[in-house]
This record gives structure tokens, sequence and C-alpha cells, in this order.
């Protein structure tokens, strides 16, 4: 198994490298490196940057619009944006609704959605978790009711990121009460637009607005945005997760966040300076080793896709699960060391001067006030996507039997 990449793939970084830093505006940048405050307009603006280029669905096949990378230049892709400061793209329309409506939609539905998605104008979010159907998405409760020409959809989705942007959202649905729980699942596409539907803020331990409850009350959904077949929606969500849970992974912004370790360490003296500490410098050597191996295992993941053609959308749960748990971890520890990095100088949080616009830029120690935010924020990363307790069983099953 060759890890190393080839001559043509590290030019192909290199144009790669060379787009990025023409294209990525400065003061979105800054923002990334910084862990301050992105707004959906500084989403929004990369996303487009990204479509015009057609590159916003980076890992799109040529036949719907995409560049038709393989895995690996899709890899050096997402290395490199990440590296040079560029936003996480928001994943729900490029990397999880448009591949099930490639793979399962009809025509109409893919000509119809997918341009919107590439562009970046269309912001979609998630409908998969509810109260008591988080890991376990076989209870999902939600109900559509096929009348005539539509559903009528009634219920609540819950922890739904980022849906106070939402234009349309991919939902799983009950059509059915008989046989087994996931025999019953439709997956469905809902204009957030719609009457009925309601957005309630849930504000998290960080003070941001970045989950939410969606409510829907009797809202009418055209049986034209029904994915697939009724009731086989538990298929097209199995597919769906095994992209989230890769992308969860995020092995290129851990080894970015692992610079910015390193720098906060050095600005508070921790390497090199007055209160060099060899204890914390091997904290931040064990979380580097465990960056490297995650990363290793991304690569061997892109060497076996490589040598035999098999697309990264469908590999198996249980790979999709290990890079799920591994990079959450890691993401959870550097968040850490970062705020024992400053110590108390990290522990004031003011959402009411955050909101002001005020965000360390130009008072006191301008990395320490974004860290509390982070460290709350990345204590969910072991449990959205399917807890890592959940994760470890289907592995166990899987790998072990």
């Amino acid at each position: 198994m060759d890890l190393n990449f080839t001559p043509e793939e590290q030019a192909f970084r290199v144009d790669i490298r060379t787009w990025v830093a023409a294209h990525l505006p400065e003061d979105i940048s800054h923002k990334v490196h910084g862990a301050l405050r992105l707004t959906k307009s500084d989403h929004q603006r990369w996303a487009r940057i990204l479509g015009k280029r057609g590159w916003h669905g980076w890992g799109w096949p040529t036949e719907f619009g995409g560049p038709g990378w393989n895995a690996v230049q899709r890899h050096l892709f997402e290395e490199e944006c990440a590296l040079a400061g560029a936003p996480r793209v928001v994943p729900f329309g490029p990397v999880m609704v448009a591949p099930v409506i490639m793979a399962f939609g009809s025509p109409e539905q893919q000509r119809r959605f997918l341009p919107g998605i590439m562009s970046g104008d269309v912001w979609w979010s998630q409908g998969y978790s509810e109260p008591g159907a988080g890991s376990d998405l076989a209870s999902v409760r939600c109900r559509a009711e096929r009348k005539g020409d539509y559903y009528a959809v009634n219920g609540q989705k819950s922890w739904t990121t980022l849906g106070q942007h939402g234009d349309w959202i991919f939902c799983l649905v009950r059509t059915s009460t008989e046989g087994k729980p996931q025999t019953g699942i439709s997956f469905l596409l809902i204009d957030m637009k719609s009457p009925g539907v309601s957005v309630r803020p849930i504000m998290t331990l960080d003070g941001e607005q970045e989950i939410n409850e969606v409510w829907f009350d009797n809202v009418e959904v055209p049986a034209d945005q029904l994915v697939g077949e009724e009731n086989k929606g538990w298929t097209y969500a199995k597919y769906l997760l095994a992209h989230e849970r890769t992308n969860i992974a995020e092995v290129n912004r851990a080894k970015r966040e692992l610079e910015r370790l390193k720098r906060i360490a050095r600005a508070e003296g921790l390497i090199g300076g007055e209160r060099d500490d060899a204890r914390f410098r091997d904290q931040i050597a064990l979380l580097e080793v465990d960056i490297v191996a995650l990363e290793m295992m991304v690569l061997r993941v892109l060497s076996a896709e490589r040598s035999t053609g098999k697309e990264s959308g469908k590999q198996s749960l249980d790979v999709a699960g290990l890079l799920k748990i591994r990079g959450s971890e890691v993401q959870q520890r550097y968040a850490e060391l970062m705020m024992l990095a400053a110590g108390p100088a990290s522990l004031p949080f003011i959402h009411d001067a955050m909101e002001a616009g005020w965000q360390g830029d130009h008072v006191g120690a301008a990395h320490a006030a974004p860290l509390a935010g982070t460290y709350f924020n990345m204590r969910k990363t072991s449990i959205y996507g399917g807890s890592n307790e959940v994760q470890r069983n289907i592995v166990a099953q899987t790998v072990l039997g």
C-alpha cells in the first residue's frame, strides 16, 4: 500500500494552493485562523466563490456539474482549503443531500435542486434527530401522511445545526408504522418557507444559536419532493451517514488547529518561554502523533479507493465510524489543550460583548477570547453524527463479529 502522493497529485496540490491563495478573502481567513465568529454571509461568500469555479460540489462527478476528482484529489483540495484558513463548507447541501439526490432522486429533482447547491445560493439543513431519536434514528416519529398529491407533515426535529439560516431541509419522516421501524421511514425535501414550519433556537453553552428545534404543523409538502420510494428512507439515510461520519473526522482542520495550539502555547510562554513546560509539550506531541495516525487512516482509505476505484461515499459504515470516533476525540483534545495553555485568560466569555463586535482582535490576548467558546462547542463532537459509544458497538459487531 503506497501512501505517498504521486508527482501528478503534488502538482494538483500546488494548483489548488495557488487558486485558494488568490481567491480566499483575507478577512474570512483571519477569522478562521483565530477561531472568530463566522457569519452566514462569511460562509455563503466562500461557498459562492467555490460555486463559480464549480468546486462547491468538489466531490461531485462531472455528469452533475462537479470536477470529477478522485478521492485523493478531493482530500488534497480539502487539506489546502483548511490550511489556508478557508471556512469549513457547510456540508448539508453539497456533501450530504446532494449525493442522495444524485443516487436516488429523479432526473427532475436533480435538475431542480443540484444547481442551487453547487452555486452556494441555497442553504440546506438536516432534519434527522428528534427528542428520543438521535443515534437511534429508527425511532423517528415526525409523521408524513399522504393526502393526494402532497404529504401533510407534523412533528419536530431537534439539534438542527444552523437551521435558522436554512432555505430547505431534508427530513426523515415516518410514513408507515407497519413492520420493523426502519421500513416505515421516508426521505422528504421540504421548503423551510412553507406555512407551518417554525424554527426555535437552542442556545448552547458557548452562547451561540448553532442548533435549533424545527417544528412542522400540518406542513403541505408536494409528493414530488419525496426522494426515491416511500418507506425506503432508511436505505438513503445510511448512504448519507457514511458521508457525514467521514466528514466529521476533519483531519485537515485538526492539522490547522494543531498549529494554532502551538502558536497559543508559544504566546503563553509554554514553549521556549518563561513558563516553559515539558509536560505540556509532551501533550502537544501526543496529540500530533494521534493526528498523524488519523491522517494515515484516511490515507489508507484513499489508497484503497485509488487502487480499486471504489468511491468514499460507498465505504462501509464501520470505517466511517472509526474515522468519526478518532476525529471527534482529537477535536476535543486540541480544544482542551488550548484552554489549558491560556489558563485563566480563556475563562471569560461575555456573549453581549461578542455580539457587539469584540472578539479579542484589539484588546488583550487576541488568541484567548474565543477559547472558551471553542472548548464548549467541541464537547458535542462525540455525540452528533451518531454517538461514539454507538459507533464503537457498530465497529465491534462489524469487525470483531
